[in-house]
């Protein structure tokens, strides 16, 4: 039997390294800090389970832009309500423009 050096499930693990890092990171958020702050969220979902499916349906760049948009609208004068991540990418969201990721205002609005 002979061994490839081409493994094609490494490759694949090795792509979603860094999202799966994204999502360690807020998993220790959820079990360490978050206990300890409260569980005082305005929206629905809270941000570290819409952080968690941001960057598992676009990557740690896109998710972590639509985390940090969300994370900004997270204040007293800021959005609240039902705010869920986009089913698609947003209209000219692409790796040089993250800014177009994030929902910057509103709630499930472009």
């Amino acid at each position: 039997m002979k061994h490839s050096s081409h493994c094609p499930d490494c490759a694949g693990s090795i792509q979603r390294l860094p999202r799966n890092a994204g999502r360690a990171m807020i998993w220790i958020y959820r079990h360490t800090l978050s206990p300890l702050v409260g569980y005082d969220c305005r929206h629905l979902p809270t941000c570290s389970a819409y952080g968690d499916e941001a960057i598992e349906r676009f990557g740690l760049w896109g998710g972590g832009w639509m985390t940090l948009a969300r994370l900004l609208r997270c204040q007293p004068w800021g959005t609240s309500g039902i705010d869920n991540v986009p089913r698609t990418r947003p209209a000219g969201a692409c790796w040089y423009l993250p800014w177009r990721f994030g929902r910057w205002r509103g709630v499930n609005a472009p």
